[in-house]
């Protein structure tokens, strides 16, 4: 049975910007050696300290990676003010550590994955004196991740990041169905409905420039 963990320190005298580094430090570096023939995904890392460790580390420790950590670093919470929909757990990171992610994600390492760690929060739960944590990318993931992918140079390991090295490392069959991406600028609505209540979706008014194939919005 394998580990999925989000790994955060939530100790109130550690940083939030370094609960993760913390967390591999104090709890993921020993967890790893006391059980090496455990399978651990630590999922949507958010650190260049975190990329460091996977990679570093055996066949048994791989990671994944959400849209929004590896296309805005924490300016996009503060630009112009409290951005609430930016607001996310694990919390984005500075630039350097967006980077880091990137580089992870696109070199074509078997070790990291497609996870989106979708949260679809309505706008009143979001915005408020206390806001959820959380990003809804859920609608336009596929087409975040081919748009990062298409910057760095590296669409052709889009497949593997996507629906090959997951699988593999759970010793599951791969899908037999798939899904095309086509190069069309694809406009993301300001919000989506959904029963009865508005969600701001990740990329809001934006224009991303991959779209699914046979859909149109």
């Amino acid at each position: 049975m394998p580990l999925l963990l989000h790994g955060e320190v939530t100790d109130s005298d550690v940083d939030i910007f370094d609960r993760e580094a913390v967390f591999i430090e104090r709890t993921l570096a020993k967890l790893i050696a006391d059980f090496p023939a455990l399978k651990v995904v630590f999922e949507h890392i958010t650190t260049a300290d975190a990329v460091a460790f996977v990679e570093s580390s055996g066949p048994n420790l791989a990671s994944t990676i959400t849209p929004h950590h590896m296309t805005i670093n924490r300016n996009a919470m503060f630009d112009g003010g409290i951005r609430p929909h930016f607001y996310c757990l694990p919390i984005v990171k500075r630039e350097p550590h967006r980077l880091a992610l990137r580089r992870a994600a696109t070199s074509g390492s078997t070790k990291f994955f497609l996870g989106t760690d979708s949260a679809p929060l309505a706008v009143g739960d979001k915005e408020s004196a206390c806001g959820c944590a959380g990003i809804f990318n859920a609608p336009f993931a596929l087409e975040s991740y081919a748009t990062v992918f298409d910057e760095e140079g590296a669409f052709d390991n889009l497949e593997a990041f996507a629906s090959e090295n997951g699988p593999r490392f759970y010793d599951l069959p791969l899908n037999e169905t798939f899904v095309a991406l086509e190069r069309r600028q694809n406009r993301v609505p300001e919000k989506i409905e959904l029963d009865g209540s508005d969600l701001v979706p990740f990329h809001a008014g934006e224009a991303l420039r991959w779209s699914i194939l046979g859909r149109s919005l």
